[in-house]
Parts: structure tokens; C-alpha cells; sequence
């Protein structure tokens, strides 16, 4: 098992600038859903499955949220009260020049384990359904939204970032072609 690791990570550190990232980014979603799908095979504990379940989906959520995000895409996100109780969303980003050298492999691989995460738990949430099991419809309840909250706070903040990166861009190519112009008319 520890061999597996080990090529599977120097597999890893050839193709992506930020393998150890790379690893935990995913190691967490398969520990948790891997836990989730065997435990049925070796436990017949729901509360332990529940409890460890949750916790290794919640390790995932702060790995992603604050260490991967950042890392492999550049971004940060969190929500915070203001002082009306309104709830508002807040991002980070690095700079345009920062951004455009990210490497594509690491944000592919961020972006794409994002998604298929949430799609793995809908479908053991339809499983469960099939299986009228209601009791265990509340693990994945609980696993699915940590997915979907990083997905909705990614999305947003990547949204936000393209916009900022617009509107600098459109700026500094107004203001050098606006100062152009000056220079050009007035032979400066």
C-alpha cells in the first residue's frame, strides 16, 4: 500500500508544480468517500460512520478552502456577518500576473476533483434512496454540502477574480492609450 503511495506521488511530482498539494488536495475526497463506500463492507456502526465520514469531509472542506485553493488556483474565499447581520461573501486572488502563471495541470486537477466530488456523493445519495436507507442520507446530506459550499465560494471567488483582471486590463489599456494620445497630439 505505502509502494502504491509512493509511485503514485512521484507519478505526481513529474507533472504538476505543486505535487504535495496535489495529494492531499485529493487524498481527503478519497478518504472519505472510500471510507463511506467500505465502511458498509466492515463496520455496522452508523455512528462511526457518521463521525468519521464527516470528519474526513470536513478535513477536506479546510484543506481545499484554505490550503489547496490558494495554492493550485490562487484563490481564497470566506463569508463574514457585517455589523446589519447580512451575510457577505469575501475573495482573494492573486495578482493578473500571478494568476497567468498557475499551472493549468494543478487547476485542472483542482477544478475537476471539485465537481466530480459533489457528483460522487449525489450519486451515493441516489444509492441511498434506492436502498431506503434515510439514516445514511444524512452523512452524505452533510458531505455534499461541505462540497457544494467550496464549489459555490470557488466559483464565485474565480468569477471575481475575472472580473478584476477585466477591469484592470481595461484600465491600464485606457490609461496607456488615452496617455498615447496626449503624447502623440502634443509631440511630448
Amino acid at each position: 500500500m505505502i509502494i502504491c503511495v509512493l509511485v503514485l506521488f512521484q507519478g505526481i511530482s513529474e507533472n504538476y508544480a505543486n505535487p504535495k498539494t496535489c495529494l492531499f488536495h485529493v487524498l481527503f475526497k478519497a478518504a472519505a468517500l472510500a471510507f463511506y463506500i467500505l465502511s458498509a463492507l466492515f463496520v455496522n456502526n452508523f455512528v462511526i460512520i457518521f463521525v468519521i465520514t464527516v470528519l474526513l469531509a470536513a478535513l477536506d472542506f479546510w484543506v481545499v478552502k484554505n490550503v489547496s485553493g490558494r495554492i493550485l488556483v490562487g484563490l481564497r474565499w470566506w463569508n463574514e456577518i457585517n455589523d446589519e447581520g447580512e451575510s457577505v461573501w469575501k475573495f482573494e486572488c492573486l495578482d493578473g500576473e500571478s494568476l497567468a502563471r498557475m499551472n493549468k495541470k494543478d487547476s485542472w486537477l483542482f477544478w475537476w476533483t471539485l465537481y466530480l466530488t459533489a457528483a460522487a456523493w449525489i450519486i451515493l445519495g441516489i444509492f441511498s434512496l434506492i436502498r431506503l436507507q434515510a439514516d445514511y442520507l444524512l452523512v452524505i446530506g452533510v458531505c455534499l454540502s461541505l462540497s457544494i459550499a467550496n464549489i459555490v465560494g470557488f466559483t464565485k471567488c474565480n468569477k471575481d477574480a475575472k472580473k478584476n483582471i477585466q477591469d484592470w486590463t481595461t484600465n491600464a489599456l485606457l490609461s496607456g492609450s488615452v496617455r498615447s494620445h496626449l503624447q502623440s497630439a502634443f509631440g511630448v
